[in-house]
């Protein structure tokens, strides 16, 4: 059986940048520059729509066929995750949360899950993992793994992945979990959808559903990889909760020699990785409680009324993008689908919109407050608490009245 993979171009030489095409496209994928017509293939759905509207017929879709590469999965079993080490040397945060959510998956399917974890000095964190729902715990423990060079991980991981064969490989979306997990799954010649928001197994065909934001985040797209092995998908942090511990539990720990696996040692660590909580903030992730503002907070002084704000509940101050570039915020502060998911008790949302993108990023906090002029501000539809006003004279009529009590 062969699928067809469908590709649209442009044809230079024949392109007249006349914006027939730009005019035609319902996805805003196409724009003009100088001297030709160009497709963002994030925004394009493959529809072909442009393709008839270009008069100069330089726009060209092209099917191509590819083999599947189908076979006999009898070999795969059991669910997997890379379990992300910290630079202070413990499990970070998400794979505590890709723990939990693994550990519902392997029930439903009643199949072990098993960890992978390497770094250098890593071996006490076998029966950690352990407790916090692992049947299995790989443990590559060398000085090989101090720093971390993707290339290296990579040829580990894959060893392992093809040696126990686990059907369904999950990681975080973290900055070294979106360096790794594409380039693995190339190695291992599977799929992986990115940044999930919700993870399933289909009832009928025991296939994992993979859900993640899609065009823009205007939609939520579930996704299935029934002909390849594994099943591979990233989550992203604050998506789940954390695993919670329990002493009762026991599990196998395996320890595989670095002898076993050929590594690359072509890469070399040229420079340490920057940790970002050494920043007087509290990191967004880690806050219980998020003063976030948008593009009404009007630039970086507007910030400082909601740092004030914050201060008062031992919190910290988000973004939304509008605000981010700007340049008012730096970017690991910027909530939303192309920056953090962040799940706190409170989040209070001053001149923020409520646009999808950055409703994806929050929208599991626990409680929201929402403050805008614009009374039919899509942030309203998920707030607890709407507040129609302007930020600068609500936020200081909130400070005021706190510091009273």
């Amino acid at each position: 059986m062969a699928n067809l993979n469908r590709k649209i171009y442009i044809d230079e030489r024949l392109c007249t940048n006349c914006g027939a095409c730009v005019d035609s496209c319902l996805f805003g994928a196409l724009s003009l520059d100088n001297e030709k017509a160009i497709i963002d293939y994030n925004s394009c759905t493959l529809c072909g729509a442009c393709v008839d509207e270009c008069p100069v017929s330089a726009i060209i879709k092209q099917d191509t066929e590819i083999e599947d590469i189908t076979g006999d999965f009898n070999d795969y079993a059991g669910v997997m995750i890379w379990g992300e080490v910290e630079a202070h040397g413990d499990l970070s945060p998400v794979s505590l949360e890709l723990l939990n959510i693994a550990r519902q998956l392997a029930d439903r399917k009643k199949v072990q899950l098993s960890i992978t974890i390497l770094g250098n000095g890593v071996a006490n964190l076998a029966e950690y993992a352990i407790k916090h729902g692992a049947d299995r715990v790989f443990i590559v423990d060398s000085t090989e793994f101090s720093d971390f060079l993707e290339e290296r991980y990579i040829d580990a991981i894959a060893y392992i992945v093809n040696k126990y064969k686990p059907e369904i490989f999950l990681g975080g979306s973290t900055l070294s979990g979106r360096r790794l997990l594409p380039r693995l799954a190339v190695r291992l010649k599977t799929g992986l959808t990115a940044d999930c928001t919700d993870l399933n197994i289909d009832p009928d065909t025991g296939i994992l559903l993979q859900t993640r934001p899609a065009f823009g985040g205007n939609i939520m797209a579930t996704i299935a990889c029934p002909n390849y092995r594994p099943q591979m998908a990233t989550v992203r942090h604050k998506v789940f909760t954390e695993a919670l511990s329990d002493d009762s539990r026991s599990g196998d720990i395996i320890k595989i020699e670095i002898e076993e696996i050929k590594i690359a040692r072509v890469a070399k660590a040229l420079l340490k990785r920057i940790d970002e909580s050494t920043e007087e903030e509290i990191p967004v992730t880690d806050a219980d409680i998020i003063v976030a503002g948008g593009r009404g907070v009007g630039g970086q002084e507007g910030f400082n009324v909601l740092r004030e704000l914050a201060a008062i509940f031992g919190g910290t101050i988000a973004a939304s993008r509008a605000a981010v570039d700007s340049g008012w915020v730096p970017y690991h502060r910027q909530v939303g689908q192309t920056g953090r998911t962040v799940a706190p008790k409170l989040y209070i949302a001053c001149g923020i919109s409520g646009a999808i993108q950055h409703k994806v990023g929050m929208q599991t906090s626990n409680y929201i407050v929402a403050i805008n002029k614009d009374k039919s501000a899509p942030i309203f539809d998920i707030a607890d608490i709407g507040i129609v006003g302007d930020l600068f004279d609500v936020v200081p009529a909130l400070v005021k009245e706190l510091q009273a009590k």
